[in-house]
């Protein structure tokens, strides 16, 4: 580095913003976790005894995934290295693996290449790594806030170890507040800054686990309050409640929460549970879910988990489907909810979704049967005149017997013993159940 590139990273260094300036550099300083770095652990034993293999390292934002990649850098005798996937392809590897080449020759130090937000690196990027990995040329540590067993090459993580990160929980994100008021150095201990208890608590529940989003809301409240009489720095409530307005949800429309919280919907009101279903409907509307995936969801739920046993589930559902793109957001959230919490309280039926699927496998695995001949057009029959009149009579019009129903084969006989729907004694379906049966009771 020139002497100029050195003292703009001092300058840099100054001017971090307070989450960078107070990023711990030693195990001892990691802030939770404590189920996979507390004393004792695997990954805190292999670090200290600088024994480390490829790992990756999953979890929500603001977890600490980057800073753990930080301390094991700074705490084994490994050279270290980082790229970003967003902004990195295969020639940024090939030059790390070049240079962990050269080191490993020079030194026989290996390398730790840090790749943040893995995930996005595509399939070749990945299989540019894959060699290096398994030769020990590199050890690979990789971030992700998706689940790597879906989003990272297999090979890499059959020659990894994943460590899956949790959200922070309130006392951990209390002790970097304190550690903030207190650090001479990084933080504000040099300031006279008095946190009133109900602001720490609502900073605390705002962040929701990420310490990212509450130390930008402390550096925000600090920098922005003057000092009173007494040159103290008072973070009120109402202070609090300005540096962050909305709660942090970990919610990405493609990531796995958003797969997750789309599952706990459909099942809460397949299981017919309206509080439920509203909680969930809540979450993907606070995080900007497309309405019309929502409207979706209740759709084929209506048909699938309803069914006949309340053939209105299915109207209504697609009626809110409807208006919800012609009215809109927010005061579309009010339909989502009416037609989510219609199909949850609604009688459950999946009768004609087992029939469908067992009738579509019976088309796809088994020999095609053939249509009775009573049952085919007869525009499209190429038929005597003599016989047309006697073989169209052999199809016997419903309307034309009482209730609207006479036996015949819609089947061929030898097929007859197939069996799709099967309604259940629930809501309507019970009054269609009890229909089928009345008519196989008649006698011909």
């Amino acid at each position: 580095m020139d002497l100029y590139s050195i003292i703009a990273d001092k300058q840099l260094e100054k001017q971090a913003p307070l989450a960078e300036r107070m990023r711990p550099t030693k195990l001892e300083e990691f802030v939770g976790q404590k189920h996979i770095i507390g004393k004792g652990k695997l990954l805190y034993r292999a670090i200290l005894a600088d024994q480390m293999n490829s790992i990756i390292l999953q979890g929500p934002p603001g977890t600490g995934k980057t800073t753990l990649a930080k301390i094991i850098a700074n705490t084994t005798q490994k050279t270290f290295r980082q790229l970003n996937a967003v902004t990195s392809g295969v020639k940024d590897i090939r030059i790390v693996v070049q240079e962990a080449k050269d080191i490993l020759a020079t030194t026989g130090k290996n390398t730790i290449l840090f790749i943040d937000e893995i995930h996005r690196f595509n399939k070749s990027q990945q299989d540019a790594l894959l060699p290096y990995v398994e030769n020990g040329t590199i050890v690979l540590v990789g971030a992700t806030t998706e689940n790597p067993y879906f989003e990272v090459n297999k090979a890499l993580i059959s020659r990894s170890m994943v460590f899956k990160m949790k959200s922070l929980e309130d006392e951990d994100l209390k002790e970097l507040i304190y550690r903030i008021l207190e650090n001479k150095e990084k933080g504000y201990g040099k300031l006279d800054i008095v946190f009133e208890e109900e602001a720490m608590n609502h900073l605390i529940n705002i962040a929701n686990g990420d310490a990212r989003i509450l130390l930008n809301a402390v550096e925000l409240g600090v920098l922005t309050t003057p000092v009173d009489e007494q040159g103290i720095i008072k973070i009120t409530l109402n202070i609090a409640e300005e540096c962050v307005q909305k709660r942090s949800l970990k919610y990405e429309k493609n990531g796995d929460e958003h797969y997750d919280t789309i599952s706990a919907f459909i099942k809460s009101m397949r299981g017919s549970n309206p509080d439920a279903t509203l909680y969930w409907l809540a979450k993907m509307i606070y995080s900007g879910e497309d309405v019309k995936y929502i409207g979706r969801r209740i759709v084929i739920c209506a048909s699938e988990d309803v069914g006949n046993a309340d053939p209105n589930a299915l109207i209504l559902a697609m009626s809110a489907f409807e208006a919800v793109q012609v009215i809109g957001m927010p005061e579309g959230r009010i339909i989502l909810a009416q037609a989510a919490v219609y199909v949850a309280c609604a009688p459950k039926s999946n009768s004609t979704y087992l029939g469908i699927d067992k009738a579509l496998s019976d088309v796809e695995n088994e020999k095609t049967i053939e249509i009775p001949f009573h049952l085919k057009d007869f525009k499209s029959q190429k038929l005597d005149k003599n016989n047309s009149g006697e073989i169209r009579n052999q199809y016997l019009y419903p309307h034309d017997y009482k209730y609207s129903y006479v036996k015949q084969d819609y089947l061929p006989k030898e097929n007859q013993h197939k069996n799709y729907y099967n309604p259940k004694g629930i809501g309507y379906e019970k009054k269609i159940k009890e229909r089928l049966n009345f008519f196989e009771k008649l006698i011909d």
